[in-house]
């Protein structure tokens, strides 16, 4: 499947996998906006996919904890399109330590307000782009930690409870913008593997049944249900974990 029709939005794609995602759907052919916290993360990215002969790429600052910069990101894009096909919710902070006193109030309140709070806030103000699209997807990379009764992760109980915030607030939003022709798509990956989708080892990562999921994994899920007929919502992607 081309991307080239697409127009789509990803947040958090100044590093990780939302770069990854960027440069693969900018690959395909796709016009990419994407945010980073820090405006020269996103433009280090804008510069690479650029400088892979790809121009409709756009940078732009997006701080997932200030419901400003949220408004002023949605509005900057809206300066360069009409509509919104694909927004991908990829920011959250990682909180790491299995201990509740590890963490400062301060780290506590950035994790979940990234997660959950930038979420729903960021959605909300894409929505008017979306709802102007004839075929709209959220897809929102949520966690193993957002599904019930997870234990297996060592991130801390902030993470655990932005992630069980965004899963149930996709769970909600796939129900109620269904009438208005929007999917609303969750990936729920445990640890993964996330090569440079620039380097060789992009092409040569082991993707056996004995070894961990892979990034690549995850890009074929979203364009697997993406490219799926308007009556299919696939809702959610579980993946077992080794």
């Amino acid at each position: 499947m081309r991307w080239d029709n697409h127009r789509v939005v990803i947040t958090a794609a100044g590093r990780d996998f939302g770069r990854t995602l960027a440069i693969r759907l900018a690959d395909l052919g796709a016009e990419v906006f994407l945010s980073a916290r820090h405006l020269a993360a996103a433009q280090r990215v804008r510069d690479e996919i650029r400088e892979r002969g790809h121009q409709r790429v756009h940078a732009f600052a997006c701080d997932l904890t200030d419901p400003g910069s949220i408004r002023d990101f949605a509005a900057g894009v809206g300066e360069h399109t009409d509509r919104v096909d694909v927004l991908v919710n990829n920011g959250s902070r990682y909180l790491a330590g299995p201990d509740l006193l590890s963490a400062t109030d301060a780290d506590v309140v950035d994790a979940i307000a990234s997660g959950a709070t930038g979420t729903v806030l960021t959605t909300k103000s894409f929505l008017p782009l979306l709802l102007n699209s004839d075929r709209p997807d959220v897809v929102t990379m949520v966690s193993a930690c957002g599904t019930p009764g997870h234990h297996r992760s060592d991130a801390h109980d902030a993470f655990y409870a932005a992630k069980r915030a965004q899963g149930g607030f996709t769970e909600i939003l796939s129900k109620r913008l269904r009438p208005q022709g929007v999917r609303v798509i969750s990936l729920y990956p445990p640890d993964f593997v996330n090569a440079d989708p620039l380097s060789e080892e992009w092409e040569t990562t082991s993707r056996e049944a004995e070894d961990a999921l892979t990034a690549q994994s995850l890009v074929e899920c979203i364009l697997f249900a993406v490219a799926q007929p308007r009556d299919c919502f696939i809702k959610a992607f579980h993946f077992e974990q080794v």
